[in-house]
């Protein structure tokens, strides 16, 4: 194999690797490594279309003024995922702003943004934002497709329209990931016919083998959309003789009150379980469920020590994909929270084995070379329009 042929292969690999992690972070409303800007508002940072490297704020420490961050929005862009510099904090929250635009997102009406709002930040090398052009373009792309899709599956089965976006991109996502599956596997053929005769089959791949590679990817990705928005928050309290009318500074042996938003950027409902795990606090709902792209408020009680003093209350926050009855979620938590994760990922790898047997069969895929060749990945794409064109 020449260098060449080696430089092309990889190339081709991150190609598909990188567009099924963006759009898998879309599905999922958690940036998977990698995430876009979709408009011009952080250029020149930034252009319009722009890739980059995203760091889940679970592992990547305090906000800090100039990072750039990505955070669930109350009301820019609908609520969605934006991406803008942080440029200030105030007792509400951080000050953002794109880098592009005149004022911050709060003088245009967003409320300070919260950590429990940021899911990641983008990763900067001495200040500079590293950013893979024309990334994000490729992956908006092929979510106009979403909406094609999206109407296929409802004159297909009836389903309501006002669900036809976020399930357009779940089977875009789903398919681009199918078939950059099948692309990869389609490369890893011998470059030239062997002379000598083998037993196993030339040019011949497991069913199970590519099944697997697939269950794998899709469970690691639904295991981080639930493990990486998780944690822990904690709330700093005041107990003293002199309270004030900051809530957090109270009298002994007094209970105060405040609203936490939680939002779901994601295209799947996810289930929140709240859990204290220190004394004097409390969260009421203790879980809900939030829909797609939705969010919710929850009021957390706080109560102080008779005896004068700073404290610090501490409250779990774990997530879990709503593909099961969100009461069995809460009571699988309740044994433990891997337990709740297991069950998840059961009925992901279920539904998934069942489309992909559903669509393709559960055959060898062979992968043929020659002048005549057909890639796999186009046979996929013909499969699955013949099952779509067989049910009209």
């Amino acid at each position: 194999m020449t260098a060449s042929t080696i430089v092309s292969k990889a190339l081709g690999y991150a190609t598909a690797l990188f567009v099924i992690l963006l759009l898998v972070g879309q599905l999922l409303g958690q940036p998977i490594l990698l995430g876009y800007v979709a408009t011009g508002s952080m250029e020149p940072t930034m252009d319009a279309g722009d890739g980059f490297i995203a760091i889940p704020n679970a592992v990547t420490g305090d906000v800090q003024e100039g990072d750039v961050v990505v955070f669930q929005a109350r009301e820019l862009h609908d609520g969605g995922l934006t991406t803008h510099r942080v440029v200030g904090e105030t007792e509400g929250g951080y000050i953002t702003k794109g880098d592009a635009n005149p004022f911050t997102d709060q003088d245009g009406g967003e409320p300070p943004v919260t950590d429990g709002q940021i899911v990641a930040k983008a990763l900067q090398i001495n200040g500079e934002v590293v950013t893979i052009p024309y990334l994000g373009t490729v992956v908006m792309g092929i979510q106009g497709v979403a909406l094609a899709a999206a109407n296929a599956v409802t004159s297909v089965f009836g389903m309501a329209t006002t669900s036809s976006n976020g399930l357009g991109s779940m089977l875009v996502a789903i398919g681009v990931a199918l078939l950059g599956f099948g692309t990869l596997l389609d490369r890893l053929g011998p470059a030239r016919r062997e002379t000598t005769r083998r037993r196993s089959r030339e040019n011949v791949l497991a069913f199970w083998t590519v099944l697997g590679l697939i269950l794998l990817v899709f469970v690691t990705l639904a295991t981080a959309a639930m493990v990486v928005p998780s944690g822990t928050y904690e709330y700093g309290l005041i107990s003293s003789e002199s309270p004030t009318d900051d809530p957090q500074i109270i009298e002994p042996g007094a209970t105060t009150e405040l609203t936490r938003s939680v939002n779901n950027a994601g295209y799947l409902p996810v289930v929140v379980v709240h859990e204290a795990e220190s004394n004097g606090i409390r969260a009421d709902p203790g879980w809900q469920t939030i829909g797609i792209r939705g969010h919710s408020e929850t009021t957390v009680r706080l109560s102080a020590p008779k005896e004068p003093g700073e404290y610090t209350r501490s409250l779990g926050e774990y997530r879990y994909l709503a593909v099961l009855p969100p009461s069995l979620l809460v009571w699988l938590h309740g044994v433990h929270p891997f337990a709740a994760i297991a069950a998840v990922n059961g009925v992901v790898v279920g539904v998934t084995v069942a489309i992909i047997i559903l669509l393709f069969g559960s055959g060898d895929l062979r992968l043929r070379s020659g002048p005549d060749h057909v890639s796999l990945s186009t046979r996929l794409e013909r499969r699955l329009r013949r099952w779509l064109r067989d049910r009209e």
